[in-house]
Formats: C-alpha cells, structure tokens, sequence
C-alpha cells in the first residue's frame, strides 16, 4: 500500500518492545526476589512459568472470544498494556511472598496475550505484502524487550529492583497509549462477523497451516528456556572457572543480539523464503543444544562466542513461523489462528522450563552443564515437522 506512512512499522516497534519488556521483569530481578521473598532454588522455572501460564491462560481466552478479530486491535493492545503494566508494578507494592509474586506474574502473562500476538496483527493488518520483514522488526522489538530488564539490572547502573519493575511499568503503558493514539487499526483488517464455535477446527483444517504451526511448537521447546536459564549457563561457567563477569550485562547482550539475525531473516525471507530461513535457524540452534556440554569445558572467548551464536540463532524462525501462521490462516481469523498457535506454543514453553529446573538441580547424568542437551529435540521435531513447506512473502 504506497500511501501507508512511513512511521508505522517503527511506531508498532517501539510499542511492541514497550510491552513486551514486562515479560523477562521476574528472571531479571530473580537475586532481589530470592532475598526478599524466601523463594526456593526452583524459582527461575516458577517465576517464569508463573509468566508463561498466564500468557496461556490470556491466549486460549482470547483466542475463544476472538477478541482480535471481532474488535479493534490497537484498542485491546493499549487495555492488555495498561492493565499488564498495573500488574507488574504491583509486585513492589502488594507481593509479600511467592504465592503473591507467582499471582501478580500470572496476571502479567495473562494481560501480555493482548500485547505480543495482537502486535503481530496489528501489523499483519498493516502489511499485506512483505510481512516476513515486518514481522522480523516486530520479533526483534520483542526480543530487546525481553532483554531490557536484564540491562537496567547492570550492576553499574546499580538501580534498586522496585525501580526495575517501575521502569518498565512506565514504558509498557507509554507503548500502550502510542499504538492507540498515533497507529490506528491497519487497511487489511477483516474483522470477524462474531463469535464462531467451530474456530479453532477451522484454523487447524489446513495442512500448510499445521506443519508451520508443529515447527514453531518444536521450536518453542527450546527459545524461552534457553533465555530464562541463561544466567544460569554463565553462573555454571564462571562457579567452574572461578570467574566472576557481569552476568546481567552479558545476558542482556546475548538476547538483544537475537533482534539483528530477527530483522536480517525478515530481509533473506524476501529472497529465499519463510521456511528456509526458519529451518535455517532451527538447525544452527539445535547444533548449540548438542554442542552445549563442551562449552563449559572452552574458554572464556570461545564460551562467549558460542552463547552468542546461540542467541542469535535460537529466535529468527519466529517471525517466519508467524507470517507462515497469517498467511494459512482464513483472514477472518487470522488474529484467532496467532494467538491459539503462541497459546500451544507458550504450553510447551512452560513443561520445557519445569523439566529443565529439575533436571538442571538433579544429580542424574543430565544434571547442571549436560542438561541443556534435553533442548535438542525441539529444533530436531520442528525441521521434520516442516517438511514440505517452501514459502516467500
């Protein structure tokens, strides 16, 4: 569309990252929470699927009322960024124990459904052609607002943690107001006629639709695991080298980097294809789950290296798996069909990072540096479950 300003795609960006920055707030802040609120040595995996289940919860909400579809989407962005931000500030206000902390990151995950999957409608809304590339700029912004509350945890910064959770309160709401008031609802929306029962079998009725959607599943095995148990991977090799670096800087760094090969898929997407780029990444990704026992054997420069080849190639398949998902979806429902595929997806996100909190702490063969080898199968289903797709936008 040649008169589509040129400000939205950056606009949608931003207020994307705004959002987004709530989702990581509790891993970030996890030293501060473990003091302060007594938590057990499970808590990463707790608070973190605290996050993850309300997420689920929000989406299977959303996705049954088709909320996406049948109203505004920059409307419902704006109330998920207002009442997600309420949510995560409340922690330095009411939590005053784990099942208080637990709740209000519930809460969160449950308002971040009308933020991350109504984003990407918002701009599948804008953008009808070259959605591949608008969606990597949109996954990028996700993914430096996931790594924001890592930076402001810096320990040159020196911010105490209630000004962390303020903080990023205070950006999702500003995100909030900028999508209602200066992007607006895209040209190719269809909205839904109302509510439809039988969405759902609808939507998995395609066969491209599900083999795009099963390799995201596999796919999300690995990502949201790898991101919350990456301090841990550092703390590991540094207990075991005696070293002592910047844990929170270096985390913040190994995720952000993860929007640059995020916005390059998006462009090498125009040119070879959704899928090659998503399978691409998943087979690089699988490589470091392997690969990851010998890693805290290297040294330090090559330990670096590799995380970062990990983070840069656990998260562009993505924005592929997504255009994929809006483009088999019926236009009608195609804000039902990303937020029920980011629900299952969110799920499977939730058991890897349990399993990988009991494991990791166990004293079994796959316990601390040899757990991450129980990520591989997520990239190695995803690339058989996408045989046959070959796709550009």
């Amino acid at each position: 569309m040649s008169n589509r300003p040129a400000y939205i795609l950056p606009l949608i960006v931003v207020c994307q990252f705004a959002g987004t920055s709530l989702w990581f707030t509790g891993n970030a802040l996890l030293p501060e929470l473990k003091q302060s609120l007594h938590l057990s040595q499970y808590a990463v995996s707790y608070i973190t699927a605290a996050v993850m289940t309300g997420f689920i919860a929000g989406t299977l909400v959303f996705a049954f009322l088709s909320l996406a579809d049948r109203f505004s989407p920059v409307k419902l962005f704006f109330l998920s960024c207002l009442a997600g931000a309420f949510c995560n500030v409340s922690i330095a206000w009411f939590a005053n124990d784990a099942p208080s902390l637990f709740l209000f990151r519930f809460l969160t995950g449950f308002f971040i459904a009308g933020i991350y999957p109504v984003g990407m409608k918002i701009a599948a809304d804008w953008y009808e052609k070259g959605l591949g590339k608008a969606l990597g700029y949109l996954l990028g912004a996700l993914v430096i607002g996931t790594a924001f509350p890592h930076y402001l945890r810096d320990r040159n910064l020196q911010l105490p943690w209630k000004e962390v959770l303020y903080y990023t309160s205070i950006f999702a709401f500003i995100g909030g107001c900028l999508i209602l008031f200066f992007v607006g609802d895209g040209p190719y929306r269809k909205r839904s006629g109302g509510f439809q029962w039988n969405a759902f079998s609808i939507i998995f009725r395609s066969p491209q639709w599900r083999k795009a959607a099963f390799g995201y599943f596999g796919h999300m095995w690995e990502l949201y695991t790898f991101w919350g148990f990456l301090p841990l991977i550092i703390g590991l090799y540094a207990k075991e080298n005696n070293i002592s670096p910047n844990i929170s800087l270096i985390c913040f760094f190994i995720i952000a980097c993860g929007s640059l090969s995020c916005i390059t898929g998006g462009y090498l997407s125009l040119r070879f294809g959704n899928a090659t780029v998503a399978k691409t990444a998943l087979f690089i990704s699988g490589l470091c789950c392997i690969a990851s026992p010998f890693l805290f054997d290297a040294s330090w420069p090559f330990f670096l290296v590799a995380l970062f080849v990990w983070g840069l190639s656990v998260v562009p398949d993505s924005p592929q798996f997504s255009t994929m998902v809006a483009a088999f979806a019926p236009p009608d429902l195609r804000g039902t069909a990303l937020t029920i595929y980011n629900s299952i997806g969110f799920s499977i996100t939730t058991i890897s990072l349990i399993v990988m909190d009991y494991v990791f702490h166990s004293n079994g063969i796959l316990s601390g540096k040899n757990a991450f080898l129980i990520l591989a199968p997520g990239p190695i289903m995803g690339l058989l479950m996408m045989k046959g797709i070959n796709r550009k936008t």
